[in-house]
């Protein structure tokens, strides 16, 4: 290998809650009456280039749970880690941040959601396993669309 080609890596170096909120706007009158609510998920990544290849991922995860239109709880996080990347084509690059960083943040996301409305006294939330690599190639097609429009 030339001395100037930097060897393809991903390191996870930590994870972390960088925030976190339950909201239970009705209760404790929520509790009287039986619940089946409407969960709407809303699921988002960012990132943020630090030093070198430093890179942090950001997965943001908010639980609007509704009865009657009407707000039973609100569970959030944003779950971050820290990852080194290096070696990559920006292509690869994309796909890493979009897909790969999202899947390994995502089980504590869920953990972190699921005790949140638990701790908040609701019925057990527990969300289903998330396909970053279809939702990545879908957002590509659709990207992709918009710019032969």
């Amino acid at each position: 290998m030339a001395e100037n080609e930097t060897q393809k890596q991903v390191l996870l170096n930590r994870i972390y809650v960088k925030d976190c909120s339950f909201e239970s706007p009705r209760t404790p009158d929520v509790f009287s009456t039986p619940m089946n609510p409407e969960v709407k998920l809303d699921m988002r990544t960012s990132n943020k280039r630090m030093q070198g290849d430093l890179v942090e991922v950001t997965l943001s995860i908010t639980a609007d749970a509704q009865v009657d239109s009407r707000s039973v709880f609100v569970a959030e996080v944003h779950q971050a880690g820290l990852f080194t990347i290096a070696g990559f084509n920006e292509q690869e690059f994309g796909a890493i941040l979009a897909s790969y960083c999202p899947s390994i943040l995502f089980p504590y996301a869920r953990e972190v959601i699921s005790d949140l409305v638990l701790k908040g006294g609701m019925p057990s939330l527990l969300l289903q396993p998330v396909n970053f690599d279809t939702l990545y190639l879908q957002s590509m097609a659709q990207a992709a669309e918009a710019t032969a429009k």
